[in-house]
């Protein structure tokens, strides 16, 4: 978990015109091995086909997390997908009772400020890494905490031993700065949802985060 490199975050709404699928599908082929599906305005039955395709693109190659759903991700694992955990934030049910709820799995939770990192630490043992930001203002998250800049992620991710991820309007520029920031990984959304070519856009986040090593 110290190593978590380029995250992509698939958000619905940034990936169209294209579909969710085609992008997760361009983002596993050039490399990148974690994805997170998040869904905000679809259904649950929606929901849940989507993550159950998303896992047959990602299975053996790639670990899917769903986003704040805890019901989603338990219809897909209990219909045999290949998803590999959840990630949560601040608004859902508290960590120790989504361990308790999901039993083995990964465990991601959003945090941003002082507080919410140090009640990350009390809760530790319930958790494999911390989503840390907004560090800049995002449009894919119109509800995003205060910025807190490549400085302030550093600060933050000092606060704590578990693996921080970094999010928030990340561009490849970001990945040198971060890597010395004490970074896990770097998620991204538009960066690659967006992207002209998705598939030419992870690849070439996924060899500068490397090479910023």
């Amino acid at each position: 978990m110290r190593d978590l490199g380029i995250y992509l975050v698939a958000n619905t709404q940034s990936c169209q015109p294209r579909s969710t699928l085609e992008v997760i599908e361009s983002a596993v082929a050039a490399g990148v091995q974690w994805v997170q599906l998040r869904a905000k305005d679809e259904s649950a039955r929606e929901f849940f086909e989507l993550t159950c395709a998303a896992a047959r693109l990602t299975a053996g190659k790639a670990e899917l997390l769903v986003n704040d759903r805890i019901d989603v991700f338990l219809a897909a694992r209990a219909a045999g997908a290949a998803v590999t955990g959840i990630h949560i934030g601040q608004k859902d049910i508290p960590v120790s009772y989504a361990r308790k709820i999901i039993g083995e799995g990964i465990i991601g939770l959003s945090a941003s400020t002082d507080e919410q990192l140090a009640h990350a630490n009390d809760q530790a043992q319930y958790l494999d890494y911390l989503g840390v930001g907004a560090i800049r203002a995002t449009p894919t998250k119109k509800d995003h905490p205060t910025p807190l800049g490549l400085a302030g992620f550093a600060r933050a991710a000092a606060l704590t031993t578990l693996p921080c991820v970094a999010i928030g309007s990340l561009t490849a520029a970001d990945a040198p700065a971060l890597r010395t920031g004490a970074a896990a990984g770097m998620a991204v959304v538009r960066a690659i949802c967006s992207a002209e070519d998705p598939h030419s856009a992870s690849a070439e986040l996924l060899s500068i985060w490397e090479a910023a090593k």
